[in-house]
């Protein structure tokens, strides 16, 4: 992917920013379309300017899908604010079901910065934006801030989960204290919104239907515990007869730490208003919790990226845009990505 980057159209990625928008819907996929459609066209069927929808990931058993954004600065508020407004007009969270923790029928909105142009504040404002604007469009939804975004204090999705309740089995979203909206309403549920740099998603099965043992692997592999994997945010959860990693690999700042992926691969590396920051390759993820479940006689099954990496995000955005491609996710499925 990375053959994208320097062509003649980077121009155009140096103000892009990227928001990989979690609903909790999978099963109708034409719903899902939806949603991603509102955000590149407005409800005229105009084509918005500077915008393109990369992706869209769809798990049947967690019933959640991720949609890929990438617009300009100037332009993606607009683009996620009127998917975001769709999502809510269709889906009704008292009637929810899945196996995937979540809260609000939007359940997160992270905005990350893709250009050189754009900065985590720059990002910050507009997530603060698409906030106060879902909130004043659609009549009792309410969200919280993460990141950048929940000024001045900057504290991480994982964290502002907690404070939540998202990781609960049923979480109370009435006991929630929202920062923007009112107390949580059982049809649309609460909403995380934020600003951070990149955060890649990838999910490794392993071959048991044993989350114990799933779940020591988890303890393993994440940032907070010694010796697991910088960045790394894990949930061990069943999955399609098996048990799925379900990972956030967060970007850090800085210069790569001396561990490589796999096949030697360095760690990807970007930068963010002239800061360096790095993030764990997908290999190594996969190989470590291949050693752990082998430990135990476990194969794994296989990875999947939800989404793409920040390179390939930027990338394939840069192409979308400059060939006018709306509904890129329509190219992609003819591409095995």
């Amino acid at each position: 992917m990375g053959s994208f980057r320097g062509m003649a159209h980077s121009a155009i990625g140096q103000r892009l920013v990227a928001c990989l928008l979690n609903v909790s819907e999978a099963r109708r996929k034409e719903l899902v379309e939806t949603v991603a459609r509102a955000a590149v066209f407005d409800s005229n069927g105009g084509r918005r300017e500077g915008t393109t929808v990369l992706n869209i990931f769809n798990d049947q058993d967690y019933n959640r899908s991720v949609i890929t954004i990438v617009a300009s600065i100037d332009c993606i508020k607009e683009a996620v604010l009127s998917a975001c407004e769709q999502a809510c007009r269709l889906i009704d969270m008292s009637a929810y079901a899945g196996g995937h923790p979540t809260m609000g029928a939007v359940d997160l909105v992270p905005l990350y910065p893709l250009g050189e142009e754009v900065g985590l504040g720059d990002c910050a404002k507009e997530a603060r934006a698409v906030a106060a604007g879902l909130t004043e469009r659609v009549s009792g939804t309410s969200a919280f801030f993460f990141g950048w975004a929940d000024s001045p204090q900057h504290r991480g999705l994982a964290q502002r989960r907690k404070e939540m309740g998202w990781f609960r089995k049923n979480p109370d979203t009435g006991a929630s204290r929202p920062d923007v909206g009112p107390l949580p309403q059982k049809r649309y549920g609460l909403t995380g919104i934020g600003a951070s740099p990149y955060v890649m998603n990838c999910n490794v099965t392993i071959d048991t239907q044993d989350l114990a043992l799933g779940r020591s692997i988890a303890m393993s592999i994440r940032e907070s515990t010694p010796g697991g994997i910088p960045g790394v945010q894990v949930l061990a959860l069943p999955h399609e007869g098996a048990v799925e990693m379900a990972c956030n690999v967060e970007s850090m700042k800085g210069n790569p730490p001396s561990q490589v992926g796999e096949r030697g691969e360095p760690w990807p590396t970007f930068s963010i208003g002239g800061q360096l920051y790095c993030h764990a390759p997908a290999s190594l993820i996969t190989a470590r919790v291949a050693e752990l479940a082998g430990l135990q006689g476990v194969v794994t099954k296989g990875t999947a990226l939800v989404g793409f990496t920040p390179h390939e995000c930027r990338g394939l955005a840069e192409r979308a845009l400059s060939l006018g491609i709306a509904e890129f996710w329509k190219e992609l499925r003819r591409l095995h990505m």
